[in-house]
């Protein structure tokens, strides 16, 4: 793992961290019990064993 030589100051330390932005979920269509849902992909394996309940 990589280890920084020097401390970094503050502002250089919260400029880094400022550019990291998190990601919208990519909804898919899953259809259950007749019933078209849209749902997280990474979800769509637990909705279709009934792991998961759709919201109505």
């Amino acid at each position: 793992m990589a280890v920084p030589k020097r401390k970094l100051s503050r502002s250089n330390t919260r400029h880094r961290r400022s550019n990291w932005k998190a990601n919208t979920a990519q909804l898919v269509p899953v259809t259950v019990g007749g019933i078209t849902h849209l749902v997280p992909q990474h979800l769509v394996p637990a909705y279709r064993r009934g792991l998961l309940r759709p919201e109505r």
